[in-house]
């Protein structure tokens, strides 16, 4: 009589997905919501601050501050918000947040961890803004800052107008790759390390097991924000080639090599830092909004 020798069931491992926070069309309402509020608040001042400074590099912010007032009084550091700002605002928004969720969420479900995650997403969520509305909008609110006074009464929708009839598409979009690899770089810090920041400080203030709060959120995104700050030389270029300013020796057709050059030989390597301090507070501003509020009302989306 045979024996019947009954094998041991193979172990089944189920890897849990984690679980999405808000579908699609919600992340882009949501970032472009979140985008126009950052942009309308303490957004624009800070960037028409760093833009004015990146733009006039020896200027000190003393009289960089007095050159924005004069333009408007308060208002003058609001200037570029309508209709440009807006714009890049609304449409960027939505496909930061909605292309960063979409790769960190499949990035984790890979396996990465919320660091490498936050990273992948921002680099992603960076690249499609730049290439997507930004590179235009950013190029219109930079003419809008450095303009010639020649040209204070003409609005900036004839100098567009111009500037089409001249060069293209491809003079609209000047200092475009300039701005995507700002823009990588910005969101795949600032995601990046708002995860990493978020993680140490749970850990730091509850332990290992905890849930982050709003305060964690928000401490984690200001730290990613202004250490984010450290690609200042990326945003001085952009500015630069994107200047309606004329300078002796400034290259007709800039590229970022060529403009690299010319800042370094006028104003050396600190030159590049031009702007940092306003920037930085754009940094933890848009971080706070975009990462830390972003976080907040997915999860009260979901």
């Amino acid at each position: 009589m045979s024996t019947v020798t009954l094998q041991p069931a193979p172990v089944v491992r189920i890897t849990k997905i984690p679980e999405k926070k808000s579908i699609s069309y919600k992340n882009l309402l949501l970032g472009a919501a979140l985008n126009m509020f950052e942009t309308s608040t303490l957004g624009q001042p800070f960037e028409v601050m760093k833009t004015q400074m990146a733009a006039n590099r020896g200027q000190p912010m003393l009289k960089g501050l007095q050159a924005i007032y004069s333009r408007g009084g308060i208002l003058g550091f609001y200037q570029g918000l309508i209709p440009w700002a807006w714009i890049e605002a609304s449409t960027k928004g939505a496909v930061l947040l909605f292309t960063a969720s979409e790769l960190e969420y499949r990035a984790v479900a890979a396996g990465a961890s919320p660091f490498l995650a936050g990273i992948v997403g921002g680099m992603g969520g960076g690249i499609a803004q730049a290439y997507s509305t930004m590179g235009f909008c950013t190029f219109m609110k930079t003419v809008e800052v450095t303009r010639q006074k020649s040209a204070g009464t003409e609005s900036t929708f004839s100098i567009a107008a111009k500037i089409y009839k001249r060069e293209g598409i491809r003079g609209m979009n000047k200092g475009v790759n300039a701005v995507a690899l700002r823009q990588c770089t910005n969101w795949a810090s600032r995601f990046g390390i708002a995860r990493f920041a978020e993680d140490a400080i749970v850990k730091l203030r509850h332990g290992e097991k905890a849930q982050a709060s709003g305060v964690d959120k928000m401490l984690a995104s200001a730290a990613a924000g202004a250490l984010s700050c450290w690609n200042q030389p990326l945003e001085v270029i952009r500015v630069e080639m994107q200047s309606q300013l004329k300078g002796e020796g400034r290259p007709e057709k800039p590229t970022i090599s060529n403009i690299s050059k010319y800042i370094y030989e006028r104003n050396g390597l600190i030159g590049f830092y031009r702007g940092v301090v306003p920037r930085i507070g754009l940094g933890i501003w848009q971080t706070l909004v975009m990462v830390a509020l972003g976080d907040h009302f997915r999860d009260r989306l979901n």
